[in-house]
């Protein structure tokens, strides 16, 4: 196959939608100008397993001015915008992708990139990465190597790499700080919200609102959620985690205990059974779950399908079930991503720096994966400070810089004070 995708008549439609993101992603935009001249990816075949956005289309366009053939397919069933898919394949592009795949579908589609051979995998979730290694090995001698976005991607592919099982290196873009301290932090908090209001249309204001996790997009969610006047609990299990929260002025409990309090729940732990079956028995009526995390195992929704003696949709992406006590709780887009579900995922101007960070971690595996050992790689600093100084610039933003004397003060032992 050349593409999968709903509709191309949608094109037009995506290929606008695109340009508006476009206008709030000016990094990435000044890098696809130096890899239009330099064509750094000349050559390549990349397959990229991600959320397949307006935001992503701009990734793919500088991908392909840095002369690599891009294979794109989606990383959530839910996540993929038909219209962005139809205007990247109306521009030659290669999309395997249409919103609300079944899970055949979705391993179709990850497969028919593979089936490129690709020489750069590029992932959000570790999907291609598990796939070669479990089905597809016989790949592995011909990739250089592959890129990996989020928080549970790159704690599986560390996994392998501590148990000697991982097939070639892996770029963590996610442990560049332009992209966790932003994109986790601004783009989940505020992308989140989004999502559950369109879904919901209800009011945060004065409600308990139940963070589980608080890593860097937990922070985000419990900003946003108190910035709109919700009173947030957060739920952890590091020590380190839930002492901040509680500094932060959030209150820290067990969800065990949050459970009945909770008017909304969404988690961000990037782990299984978050929310059981013992917290659903006790949640109040009309409690509201979600998950922003990676993957719908966050939430044990077999648990809540097997307590329910009704189940409706009544609204899109807003599925009631019915407890045998009368009780009713509401699953928000199956489990899956919230913010993308039934939102547009992160705004383009913070994806702006986690699509730089793919597309220059491209770029430095091409120039060193004979050099890196089969092991999960952070970006250089100094890549990540270009792509920082880079969205300064763009903003319009100043900094000081180091006097000669400065430098010899911090270099050097002797000076004293």
């Amino acid at each position: 196959m050349d593409h999968d995708i709903k509709d191309i008549n949608l094109a037009e439609s995506g290929k606008l939608r695109i340009e508006w993101a476009e206008r709030s992603m000016p990094v990435l935009r000044m890098i696809r100008e130096r890899f239009t001249k330099e064509k750094p990816l000349s050559g390549i075949v990349l397959a990229a397993c991600l959320h397949v956005t307006t935001e992503t289309a701009s990734l793919v366009r500088t991908l392909a001015a840095g002369g690599a053939d891009v294979y794109l397919c989606a990383s959530n069933p839910l996540s993929t915008q038909d219209d962005v898919a139809a205007a990247l394949v109306s521009e030659g592009h290669h999309v395997f992708s249409i919103k609300g795949e079944d899970t055949e579908t979705y391993y179709k589609h990850i497969n028919a990139c593979l089936d490129a051979k690709p020489v750069i995998t590029m992932d959000d979730g570790a999907d291609l990465v598990s796939c070669v290694h479990s089905k597809r090995s016989d790949l592995a001698p011909g990739i250089l190597g592959g890129t990996e976005e989020t928080t549970t991607g790159v704690i599986t592919l560390k996994s392998m790499a501590d148990r000697h099982v991982l097939l070639f290196p892996v770029i963590a873009v996610n442990d560049s700080n332009t992209k966790h301290f932003f994109d986790n932090r601004y783009g989940t908090g505020q992308s989140t919200i989004d999502g559950i209001l369109r879904a919901t249309n209800r009011l945060l204001a004065g409600s308990w609102f139940v963070v589980s996790g608080y890593g860097w997009c937990g922070r985000g969610l419990a900003s946003r959620a108190s910035g709109m006047g919700a009173r947030v609990i957060v739920t952890e299990v590091d020590p380190l985690r839930a002492l901040e929260a509680a500094m932060d002025g959030y209150s820290v409990m067990p969800m065990a205990e949050a459970a009945p309090l909770g008017d909304f729940f969404c988690t961000v732990t990037g782990d299984r059974s978050v929310i059981r079956k013992e917290h659903f028995e006790v949640m109040k009526d009309g409690a509201i779950v979600c998950n922003s995390g990676h993957f719908n195992v966050e939430i044990d929704i077999d648990s809540l399908e097997a307590l329910a003696v009704l189940r409706r949709n009544i609204r899109d992406f807003v599925e009631e079930f019915s407890l045998a006590d009368g009780r009713r709780i509401t699953l928000l887009g199956e489990g899956r991503l919230i913010n993308l579900a039934a939102a547009e995922g992160h705004p383009s101007s913070v994806m702006d720096m986690s699509f730089a960070n793919q597309a220059l971690a491209s770029e430095f595996l091409v120039n060193n994966a004979s050099k890196l050992t089969k092991k999960v790689h952070k970006l250089p600093d100094d890549v990540d400070n270009e792509i920082a100084r880079l969205k300064l610039e763009s903003m319009g933003i100043s900094i000081d810089v180091l006097t000669p004397e400065q430098i010899e003060y911090l270099s050097s032992w002797e000076m004293g004070t």
